[in-house]
């Protein structure tokens, strides 16, 4: 398995935010120690280029972010005081992605301990998101003739309305949000598909909306699939609004990464938001997601590899 992770995932941006910057380091953590993941399969990838981010944001955009300039107005919208160590990890945040999805493309599968930042548009960041990495990694593997058509499941509380804007002439491109339809952002942007749950949804009714939709996905054939596995539809987040537990994110993350091996459609899974009460529970989920990738692309396809071989002998 190849993860992609660095301490440079951090950044200052003051103990007292919202926004739980240590979760990074402590998921990379517990895997390790609990050996979910051993170092080796661990990797730092490199920053992502300008040219390639470019891709997705405008020059204007990238040139004030990298130099300092942005306005005080676009900081209040990003949500992020800005710091030059906010825009190294913002780069080397989106180079784990774009790292993930080369390997997932001659793997099959691989995760970045980061991403998943769906609120950034081309010219401006807001909602915790500098960069749309998914975006700019879609972009960057069609430039280099990898695929022509992504899926992106985001299963976000909050809808990515950046991705969604993105990708709204994008015929190659589907996205497919699963989010409140009473929470941030207040505007949406049309997706290829949107579906909007009530306050307090449950585990249940959450799978059942997931099971009835994810299909539209693959019915638009795509060469590789983004998932992001928001640990924010917990019932425990500051943010959430619904009341899925982690057994119930767990069955999620289990359902969409299978749908994905049985069909062998490479996948790339990324954080996304989790801001629980209790970052304990934050850090769980997101260890549930890289749990569910060895569950499902390694313990499965081992298992499979000796039934297939105990057949060819028999």
């Amino acid at each position: 398995m190849r993860v992609f992770y660095t301490p440079r995932y951090y950044a200052e941006i003051g103990d007292s935010h919202i926004f739980p910057i240590r979760k990074f380091e402590l998921v990379r953590n517990k895997l390790l120690a609990e050996g979910t993941l051993q170092e080796h399969e661990l990797f730092e990838p490199e920053p992502a280029s300008v040219s390639d981010v470019q891709l997705v944001h405008t020059e204007d955009y990238v040139s004030r972010l990298v130099n300092g300039e942005l306005t005080q107005k676009e900081i209040r919208q990003l949500g992020l005081p800005w710091s030059e160590s906010l825009v190294r990890r913002s780069f080397y945040a989106v180079g784990g992605t774009i790292a993930a999805s080369l390997h997932c493309l001659a793997d099959g599968y691989a995760s970045n301990l980061a991403g998943g930042t769906h609120h950034s548009f081309p010219d401006h960041g807001e909602g915790f998101c500098v960069f749309n990495d998914v975006a700019i990694a879609i972009r960057t593997l069609r430039s280099r003739g990898l695929i022509r058509r992504a899926g992106i499941v985001d299963c976000d509380v909050h809808q990515g309305n950046g991705t969604a804007t993105i990708f709204a002439d994008d015929a190659e491109t589907f996205t497919h949000s699963i989010h409140g339809a009473n929470n941030y952002p207040l505007f949406k942007t049309q997706s290829s598909l949107d579906l909007e749950l009530p306050d307090g949804t449950s585990d249940d009714e959450y799978l059942q909306v997931l099971v009835d939709s994810l299909p539209h996905v693959f019915d638009h054939e795509p060469d590789i699939v983004f998932y992001l596995a928001g640990a924010d539809p917990f019932k425990g987040d500051k943010l959430g609004k619904l009341s899925l537990t982690i057994e119930g994110l767990r069955t999620r993350d289990l359902y969409v990464l299978r749908e994905c091996y049985e069909r062998e459609i490479p996948v790339v899974t990324v954080m996304s938001g989790g801001y629980g009460k209790e970052i304990t529970d934050t850090i769980e989920i997101h260890c549930n997601t890289v749990r569910a990738v060895k569950e499902i692309f390694e313990s499965e396809a081992t298992a499979r590899d000796v039934q297939m071989e105990n057949f060819q002998t028999a």
